[in-house]
């Protein structure tokens, strides 16, 4: 059976204190490089982040030794205008023919086996339709300062989405020490293979073929996120009315409901710089110091985005049968904005402006469903 072509994907705005040790994870990788094609996109970085990744590529095609950094292709896209994380993602399948995609975002540095240990995974099941890989955290100051090196084992940062019934969703295993693989007496769900509901956008292995057929019809052109898109209707994988938190977990949500499977794999390893949640939650102080680290306009997307998830996603059946789950979780929530974050709730008139076309396009997924409510609903805990 031949290898196949893994296309990495990397989104990048102002990136510039990372995309070297980015780059460097990916440099480092076993997997044949030339069975590797580098898609880069740049949202209109103002920093030294483009110099940076131009002089990479300058340095690969100056090198007579292929044998070591001959990739397939390291192509850099430049836009002036900022699209977003996952629009940015989406755009880059445009000049992607990889049977694989690692959507890397840049304060992610992969382990040298990411991808090799990857495709060992997916090629076991064709119906594996995204990789979760094991994440730890890192602070890039102590890597830049050498009071870190990246090492197996340590703080984990996620090792994908975990939801419940009231609709909360968790990085499984954020802020728990992982002694690493070999650690017997260490937690079972940081060492072994197991579906999971979904994986989380930090560092996505995905097949391809998974990832187009989650796409969804429109009724109106993304043409200025497309470029030469003449086609008066489209069809999007990532939701751009989203723009920007909470698309991954509308996607990975889809992906269940269209019956793709999703693996957690423990081999898999990369560290990733958090940046808005450095510090764990202990205490409702700590909750609201946490949230405070978070822009606002995250906050008030992060509050609207995780509701069109659910009006996008959701079986009826399963949401009356955890009524009162979501309910109280809704009531908290609102009584926290109003007292302690009532800037989010300056989104409610978008929220409902969007409803109708959110309704719209869960009546699509609702058609095309292959997975059961009943088989779904086990997801939430």
């Amino acid at each position: 059976m031949s290898s196949p072509l893994v296309t990495i994907n990397l989104v990048v705005l102002n990136g510039e204190k990372y995309i070297r040790h980015c780059l460097d994870g990916i440099l480092a990788q076993t997997y044949p490089h030339e069975l590797i094609e580098v898609n880069i996109l740049d949202n209109g970085s103002a920093d030294k982040t483009k110099e940076i990744i131009n002089a990479t590529r300058s340095d690969l095609e100056a090198r007579t030794d292929l044998k070591d950094f001959g990739f397939a292709k390291f192509n850099l896209v430049e836009l002036t205008k900022n699209i977003g994380v996952w629009p940015g993602q989406e755009k880059l399948l445009q000049y992607s023919i990889g049977k694989y995609v690692l959507g890397l975002c840049v304060d992610v540095i992969v382990d040298k086996d990411f991808v090799k240990n990857a495709i060992e995974v997916m090629e076991k099941d064709e119906k594996i339709g995204a990789l979760q890989a094991k994440i730890y955290k890192y602070d890039i100051r102590d890597l830049e300062i050498g009071n870190w090196k990246l090492e197996i084992g340590g703080t984990i940062d996620t090792c994908g989405f975990h939801i419940f019934k009231s609709r909360r969703v968790i990085n499984i295993g954020h802020g728990e020490e992982d002694k690493g693989p070999f650690d017997s007496a260490q937690d079972k769900q940081f060492n072994e293979q197991k579906d999971i509901f979904g994986v989380e956008g930090a560092a996505p292995f995905f097949r391809k073929s998974a990832l187009e057929d989650c796409r969804l019809s429109t009724n109106y052109a993304i043409a200025q996120n497309v470029e030469n898109s003449k086609s008066k209707f489209s069809r999007e994988i990532l939701d751009h009315d989203f723009f920007w938190y909470g698309d991954d977990l509308d996607l990975v949500w889809r992906m269940n409901m269209f019956g793709w499977r999703q693996v957690f794999a423990p081999s898999v390893i990369a560290w990733h710089d958090r940046q808005t949640t450095k510090t764990l939650r202990k205490s409702q102080a700590d909750f609201i110091k946490i949230r405070r680290q978070i822009p606002a306009r995250k906050r008030r997307l992060d509050w609207r985005n995780t509701r069109f998830t659910i009006i996008k996603n959701d079986y009826i059946i399963n949401i009356l049968k955890d009524l009162p789950y979501i309910l109280k979780r809704e009531f908290m929530m609102f009584g926290y904005l109003v007292v302690f974050e009532p800037s989010v709730l300056f989104e409610i008139p978008e929220f409902l402006r969007l409803i109708p076309k959110m309704l719209k396009k869960r009546r699509e997924v609702m058609g095309r469903a292959k997975t059961s409510a009943k088989e779904i609903h086990k997801w939430f805990k």
